[in-house]
């Protein structure tokens, strides 16, 4: 960076993995609800080995924290985390954290007292001790940091990586230890708040906006997640969410930086395949991967059946799994000459639905659901040929990036981060990497995986090449190195920008 190497604090509730510097800690810190996990780390690691003074504080999960995440980092990965000193990690303590065996709890009254806390730490204990240049906070539950490094004169950077937010009142906020008083009036309200006496208890704190609010600069994860917001094209965006965000945008103050998967999604040195392979050996590699995995999920062992892999969470209000259910039966039943599968390695509400639907059928020799687990979701994308990612919105994604780093080609609706990620694939020409469709129906997603199918059936050098280009592209395209260039330059043009209130 250009200016005295300045100190940048990264505020996140969740991280997958940190440095091997720890100490005793060393490979074993993983907090991890979602893709901000996996992106906090890696941001973390990039950031230093480009030069900035990068700290990171996160709630301290003892239990969590034991839990070994083993053979799903590299050697290479753990390598290159390494350079990170013990000193710049800074754990928030309390023992709300201690004893948890996951981030988030399933009660929301006890998720906003966990952000709370930590934000308490944060504010009154950490920032104090590393008195930042710059503070990177994430999400809602970090959504009051912004307001106080606005009272201190620190630009603060808020990433908004999810809409979720919380509402609470100042009382409850000072109740646990925060002083909002300092800043209470840089904070996002429900209604229009009053004397600071009156709105104390009568006037709810929306979270999520106070951060957006707040905040010097913020930035979504895909430059057209941005836009739609801006624009208005999502109506399950709150107001204030989307109207702060224009605000943001309309001053110059917003961007869209992409995300990018962990550098342990790689087929070359991921342990959980049973033939690990590149861009040059995939064809053969992945027939061994489909059988492995169909035989594992009970699925019809055909290494040249058309195989469709459902990685994402099954939630019915964002990843388009209504429309998947309604075309399920009839696609499998019409292409059931052709072997077509379709594999869920997910958890969700959903997935009852497409467990229902495979026993009502009788269909569970060509559709298989399994809960989530990490080895066979590594292993779903390397026996793959195609990605679902049929969401209503995504402010970004990361599994159609893994899908074309593994070969497994996505299908997707256009929307926010898919639309920057994915191209409409053109054999002929040599261009593209998989197959959208614009409109959100059923009807829509069965023509995209009409047009997947239609690639499956060109000849195999045909698909070869195709698939060879697109792994190759992913490689050079999707990673983090790129994400903490975008990060940094960000960072100097806030830190060489004056600060207004």
């Amino acid at each position: 960076m250009r200016r005295r190497r300045p100190r940048i604090l990264i505020v996140t509730p969740e991280i997958t993995y940190l440095p091997e510097g720890m100490g005793n800690l060393s490979n074993r810190l993983t907090a991890k609800a979602g893709g901000l996990a996996d992106v906090s780390a890696s941001l973390v690691a990039s950031l230093h080995d480009l030069g900035a003074d990068v700290h990171v504080a996160l709630p301290h999960y003892r239990q969590l924290f034991h839990i070994d995440i083993g053979r799903f980092i590299s050697e290479e990965l753990r390598t290159y985390l390494s350079k990170l000193p013990e000193d710049q990690v800074h754990l928030a303590e309390d023992r709300i954290f201690y004893y948890r065996d996951a981030v988030y709890s399933g009660y929301e009254t006890e998720n906003l007292k966990l952000a709370l806390v930590f934000q308490r730490e944060v504010i009154n204990n950490i920032m104090p001790r590393v008195r930042p240049d710059l503070v990177h906070c994430n999400d809602w539950m970090t959504g009051l940091v912004p307001a106080h490094a606005r009272r201190l004169g620190i630009p603060s950077l808020f990433t908004v990586h999810n809409i979720h937010s919380r509402e609470t009142t100042l009382a409850r906020v000072e109740d646990l230890g925060i002083d909002a008083a300092e800043f209470w009036q840089n904070l996002y309200y429900v209604s229009l708040p009053g004397p600071y006496e009156q709105t104390r208890e009568a006037v709810p704190i929306d979270l999520l906006t106070s951060g957006i609010f707040a905040a010097h600069f913020i930035n979504t994860v895909s430059p057209t997640f941005l836009r739609e917001v801006v624009e208005g094209r999502h109506d399950f965006v709150p107001a204030p969410v989307r109207n702060e965000i224009r605000n943001k945008h309309d001053a110059g103050c917003a961007a869209g930086i992409l995300n990018a998967p962990d550098p342990s999604y790689h087929p070359v040195r991921d342990d959980a395949l049973v033939a690990r392979y590149g861009p040059e050996r995939h064809a053969e590699a992945k027939r061994e991967n489909k059988l492995a995995f169909q035989r594992t999920l009970g699925l019809e062992t055909d290494p040249e059946a058309p195989l469709f892999f459902w990685p994402s969470r099954l939630d019915p209000v964002q990843k388009g799994c209504d429309l998947l259910a309604h075309i399920l039966y009839e696609t499998v039943s019409a292409h059931w000459a052709e072997g077509l599968q379709v594999a869920f390695v997910a958890n969700g509400p959903a997935a009852e639905v497409f467990t229902e639907i495979v026993r009502f059928h009788g269909i569970g020799q060509r559709v298989a659901v399994h809960p989530f687990r990490e080895d066979l979701s590594r292993l779903g994308y390397a026996a793959a040929d195609f990605v679902l990612m049929p969401s209503r919105f995504e402010p970004c994604g990361l599994p159609q990036m893994i899908g074309m780093l593994y070969g497994a080609l996505p299908v997707v609706h256009d929307t926010g981060g898919l639309h920057d990620t994915v191209e409409p694939l053109d054999p002929d020409a040599g261009r593209g990497n998989g197959f959208r469709f614009e409109v959100y129906d059923p009807p829509g997603l069965r023509w995209a995986i009409e047009q997947a199918l239609a690639f499956h059936r060109l000849p195999p050098g045909v698909r070869a090449r195709e698939t060879r280009r697109i792994m190759a592209e992913a490689a050079g395209r999707f990673t983090h190195a790129e994400t903490a260039r975008r990060y940094i330059e960000l960072y100097e043009r806030m830190l060489a920008r004056p600060l207004v209130g």
